[in-house]
C-alpha cells in the first residue's frame, strides 16, 4: 500500500497507487516523461486483445494537496485520505463534461482512418481496422468507454494514435484528472495520466503505438491541441480529410 508520506509528497489521493492481490495484474505501470515507452506484446503474449480504457475524476476546490488549505484539511481529518474520491460525472441525465476516447490508425496496406463515436465510426474487431470502440457514454460518467484492439492481427498495424477529445467543446482538461489505461493481453495495466493540461485545449494525443523489433510498443505523447481531430492529424502527419 502507498504510504501516508507518499500521499503527502505526491499531492493527494489521485496519485496513490495500490498493489492488487490475486489478480492477473499485480501493479499499474505509469508512463512518464522519464520513462515514456513500454512494450505491449512479448513472445508468447502477442495475441488476444489490447483494451484501452478512459476514466477521469473532476477536481474540486477541496481536493487534498492543492495548496495550504488542502494540507490544513488533511491535518484536521487525516482519515479522509481513505475515502473514495468523489466522481462528478452527470446530473439528472445531463452531461456536465464529456471526454471521448478515439484512435487514429494507419494499416500496412496504406489505409487510414479513425475510430470514434462522432459519425458512428465504431470500427470492427474481426475485420479492418481490427479496432472496436465499445460505444459512447453520452451521460458524461467518468468511465464506460473502451477501445479493443485485435492483437491477432497486430501485423496489420503500421501505427495507432490514441487520443481524447471533448465532445461538447468545453475547456475541461484543466478541470479533471484524466487517465488512459492500456490493459495488455497478459493483464498488465499501463497508465498514462493527462498531466499539465492546457486550459484552452479541446483534444489531447495520448499514446502512439507502433511495431518495433517484432513487438507493439506504446509511447507516451500527452500533447494538447486547441482544435479537434484535424489538428491532431496535422500534428502527426496523418493526411486525412476532415469534415
Amino acid at each position: 500500500m502507498a504510504s501516508l508520506w507518499s500521499y503527502l509528497r505526491n499531492g493527494g489521493a489521485a496519485d496513490m497507487k495500490f498493489d492488487t492481490v490475486g489478480g492477473m495484474s499485480s501493479y499499474a505501470q505509469e508512463l512518464t516523461r522519464r520513462r515514456p515507452t513500454t512494450p505491449l506484446t512479448a513472445p508468447g503474449a502477442d495475441s488476444g486483445t489490447l483494451r484501452i480504457d478512459l476514466s477521469w475524476r473532476m477536481r474540486s476546490s477541496t481536493d487534498f494537496g492543492s495548496g495550504r488549505a488542502g494540507w490544513q484539511s488533511l491535518l484536521r481529518h487525516p482519515m479522509d485520505i481513505f475515502k473514495p474520491a468523489e466522481i462528478k460525472g452527470h446530473s439528472q441525465g445531463v452531461a456536465t463534461i464529456d471526454f471521448d476516447l478515439a484512435c487514429m490508425y494507419e494499416l500496412t496496406d496504406g489505409s487510414k482512418g479513425v475510430v470514434q463515436s462522432v459519425g458512428g465510426l465504431l470500427g470492427d474487431f474481426n475485420d479492418p481496422p481490427f479496432i472496436k470502440l465499445s460505444g459512447d457514454d453520452r451521460f458524461g460518467t467518468a468511465s464506460g468507454e473502451q477501445i479493443y484492439v485485435n492483437l491477432d492481427d497486430k501485423d496489420q498495424f503500421k501505427r495507432l494514435l490514441v487520443f481524447v477529445y471533448i465532445y461538447d467543446g468545453s475547456e475541461a482538461f484543466a478541470r479533471a484528472d484524466v487517465v488512459v489505461t492500456l490493459v495488455t493481453a497478459d493483464g498488465k495495466n499501463i497508465e498514462i495520466g493527462l498531466t499539465d493540461p492546457v486550459p484552452q485545449a479541446r483534444a489531447c494525443a495520448v499514446a502512439l503505438i507502433e511495431p518495433h523489433k517484432g513487438q507493439l510498443v506504446a509511447r507516451r505523447e500527452v500533447k494538447y491541441v486547441l482544435g479537434f481531430q484535424s489538428e491532431i492529424d496535422r500534428l502527426y502527419g496523418w493526411g486525412m480529410s476532415w469534415g
